[in-house]
């Protein structure tokens, strides 16, 4: 999938902006609060409705306005059929997604535009909770395998039933018996499909990961939040008095992790900050890789400042394999000069200079 128009208005600094982009890669440059991160926010919100920066809407819509609106013409790299699609936004909190003319959900979004965002917050992968892990599993998991939202929705709504009736302090043991089956049984469903994408992700990562690192000992296994060696019936049968005490459910998928280790010591402690970004980025690309193959379809790439942190060496590799990945990317940085010369020439690239909200071509 591409974007091959893109209106907005009222993002941050970007009152109104209009453009054709390149279905391959497009270079954002221009000085620091010029408005290229919040061009890519602009982008994330057409595909998921919301910023990757705040949660707080005020803070995302232009000042003394009401409303964020992002208009597109959408086109699969299968054939040449574009598609519209319009996202908005009030300060009321009314989301409108219409596609086609129709109104679409938040899920059927995501799945027509496939967003991969790589920025400073990325290094969260490996520093950050274990739910930001998850997240990342969960949007491979989500693309790779259609039953998955369902699964998930349904353990969700099992798992806070569940936990309201721990945090009563009393269960009727036929009633926690009901609610056990069946979180038993979606619990077992998502984990299979989350063990199954890292066993797709796994040999992208390392292959990609020893381009950029050279022979590092990395590894990148799945913790599914509890001891598989036991059954989890059994495990929430022996846990319950502890589980009725804290008031909520100790065991099950909502407390996986993903570990990522170097040498057999956690990555975030072993590695130094430019081989964390080339860790998350190995994962980043990996991801598009195995979307790709899955899909036959790309995915889009938003990278905040591509050259931070990373040497020339580093970023023109890091170019080559999103150019073999054949998806769509937006990066900003501040200089354009040195990524224009790092990638082949059939790969159509269009620059463009941001400064105070308004965009130009370069």
């Amino acid at each position: 999938m591409a974007i091959k128009s893109l209106k907005i208005q009222n993002i941050r600094n970007l009152r109104h902006v209009e453009f054709m982009p390149s279905a391959n890669v497009n270079l954002i440059h221009g000085v620091n609060g010029s408005g290229k991160t919040s061009l890519l926010e602009a982008i994330n919100f057409l595909g998921l409705t919301r910023s990757f920066r705040t949660r707080k809407f005020p803070y995302f819509v232009t000042r003394e306005q009401k409303e964020s609106i992002v208009f597109s013409q959408l086109q699969s790299s299968l054939d040449q059929k574009s598609d519209s699609l319009g996202v908005s936004r009030d300060l009321a909190g009314a989301v409108n997604v219409r596609y086609n003319g129709s109104n679409i959900d938040i899920s059927q979004l995501a799945s027509l535009v496939p967003l991969l965002v790589i920025n400073t917050d990325t290094f969260q992968i490996l520093e950050g909770s274990p739910a930001i892990r998850r997240q990342f599993v969960d949007w491979g998991s989500f693309h790779a395998d259609q039953s998955y939202i369902h699964a998930w929705r349904s353990f969700k709504r099992v798992l806070q039933q569940r936990n309201s009736l721990l945090k009563c302090g009393k269960i009727d043991p036929q009633i926690r018996r009901v609610w056990d089956v069946e979180f038993v049984k979606h619990a077992q469903q998502i984990t299979q499909i989350r063990q199954r994408y890292i066993n797709q992700l796994l040999p992208d990562f390392l292959a990609i990961s020893e381009r950029l690192m050279g022979e590092v000992d990395l590894s990148l296994s799945f913790s599914p939040g509890w001891d598989q060696k036991r059954p989890l019936d059994e495990l929430l049968d022996e846990q319950l008095q502890r589980d009725l005490k804290q008031g909520y459910t100790a065991a099950g998928p909502q407390r996986a992790d993903l570990r990522i280790k170097v040498d057999g010591v956690s990555a975030a402690e072993r590695l130094s900050r430019g081989q964390k970004k080339l860790v998350v980025s190995a994962l980043k690309l990996a991801q598009g890789a195995v979307y790709n193959r899955l899909k036959e379809d790309s995915c889009i790439y938003l990278i905040d400042d591509l050259p931070s942190e990373l040497d020339a060496q580093h970023c023109q590799l890091f170019c080559q394999f999103l150019e073999q990945t054949e998806s769509q990317c937006f990066i900003t940085c501040v200089e354009p000069q040195p990524l224009m010369s790092y990638w082949q020439s059939t790969t159509e690239i269009k620059s463009f200079q941001i400064d105070n909200g308004q965009l130009r071509d370069a």
